[in-house]
């Protein structure tokens, strides 16, 4: 047996021998962390599962099945000019409003079809973190001064991780574009049927997860209030692309569609049971089909098998350090990161980029705990770190990253997001 290869084997049994042993299982305090990291996994399993993560891993089917390679090489690939890949790649957020872990799917779709790493990694972070909502309720809560600080550094964020991720990996980088061009292959169907079975998704996507913001009036409220029937009318237009795009069976389609219609209609106060129905009536039909709506569903279910077990995991252990949304405290006594990220020192900084970078945000969730913070002595310099650190980043999202692009690539990712949120508040704190 060749000991080299099998110590990590060995630190793995180890380390759980060693926690199972000393485990203080008397403690109130420990007693308190276990249930926390229940509770933020009950509540990640309710809130972001179906409506986040099912929609997505459907979204990141279409990308590896539907969308041609040709298409993500010509406007992500590493080949391609860099205003283009990192224009498209750093405002994507603004469409998709969604938190660290629904982007997983879509990153690894696009990065499996051959996107570069520099636009890739731009996507991943921008998704989360230059939420269009999320911004606007951080400009209304915690002022304007932070919500523009906050999209400003975002964007430049983004761009530029993903230029120094293609800087230091430039090598793998060139060999990669010199690869893409002697594999494009043609569009398999006209673009724009593509592209409109796609935004349909993201459109329901979108819609099913608006948050309430802080007014009961206006354009926002209105489109929360709304909500469920603006995705009900794109969920029709989903139809019509089942029918005349993907030209499945109608009897089928139509049966489902019929069924998910009268369910809404009984069950009108609870969407989500409708909405459920629809996602297995989808589901069973690409089940019995052939040819590329199959490949749709094994792809969306292959992304599901990567990613689900080791958000598991992440959002278990998140919640056994941090605590949980519901206020439940973790094994990592609150009163430290608070006292921790007082003033805009350096440290401070530094400390609310590493806290941020492991915590889970869900959307918009971010804005609440950071009013909280800054009410018990958060400086402005942290809070901007966090808000450029935290979205971004969970201890979830970390965990898929490197089963995607490597324990390398993943740490060098998180390094640059946490150096720069440091860098970033630290500078904010200072001027302002």
């Amino acid at each position: 047996m060749n000991w080299k290869e099998e110590y990590k084997t060995f630190l793995w049994i180890g380390g759980f021998f060693l926690f199972a042993y000393f485990m203080p299982i008397q403690s109130a305090e420990f007693k308190e962390a276990i249930t926390s990291a229940f509770e933020l996994t009950k509540w990640y399993a309710q809130e972001h599962v179906i409506l986040c993560l099912i929609p997505a891993f459907f979204i990141a089917g279409v990308i590896a099945v539907f969308v041609s390679q040709s298409a993500v090489i010509k406007y992500f690939g590493a080949g391609t000019k860099k205003w283009i890949s990192y224009a498209v790649a750093s405002v994507s957020g603004t469409v998709l409003a969604v938190c660290s872990c629904t982007i997983l799917p879509l990153f690894s779709g696009i990065y499996k079809r051959g996107a570069g790493l520099g636009p890739a990694v731009a996507f991943l972070y921008s998704g989360p973190a230059i939420n269009i909502l999320a911004i606007i309720l951080t400009a209304r809560i915690l002022g304007p001064e932070l919500g523009i600080a906050r999209v400003v550094g975002a964007v430049i964020f983004s761009i530029i991780i993903g230029l120094v991720m293609h800087f230091i990996y430039r090598k793998e980088e060139q060999e990669k574009a010199a690869h893409q061009m002697a594999m494009l292959d043609e569009e398999s169907r006209p673009l724009w049927q593509t592209a409109y079975h796609f935004f349909v998704l993201v459109a329901i996507l979108v819609f099913i997860n608006w948050g309430k913001p802080d007014t009961d009036s206006g354009i926002l409220f209105f489109l929360f209030d709304q909500k469920w029937l603006i995705t009900s009318v794109f969920g029709g237009l989903f139809v019509g692309s089942l029918l005349f795009i993907l030209k499945l069976n109608r009897w089928m389609v139509g049966a489902g569609s019929l069924l998910v219609i009268i369910t809404a209609i009984l069950w009108s106060s609870q969407p989500l049971i409708p909405f459920i129905l629809a996602i297995i009536s989808l589901s069973i039909i690409l089940f019995l089909s052939k040819g590329e709506a199959e490949e749709w569903l094994n792809e969306s279910w292959g992304f599901a098998k990567q990613i689900l077990p080791l958000l598991a995991v992440g959002v278990l252990t998140a919640g056994f350090l941090l605590g949980s949304q519901s206020g439940g405290k973790g094994i990592i006594p609150n009163e430290w990161i608070s006292n921790l990220v007082g003033g805009n020192s350096f440290s401070s900084n530094f400390f609310a980029s590493i806290v941020a970078a492991f915590m889970y945000f869900a959307t918009l969730t971010e804005v609440p705990i950071l009013q909280g913070l800054i009410q018990a002595g958060m400086g402005k310099g942290p809070a901007l770190a966090l808000l450029l650190a935290g979205p971004a980043l969970s201890l979830p999202n970390m965990l898929v990253i490197r089963g995607v692009m490597g324990t390398q690539k993943t740490m060098v990712y998180i390094g640059l997001v946490v150096v720069m949120g440091t860098a970033s508040g630290w500078i904010y704190g200072n001027l302002f």
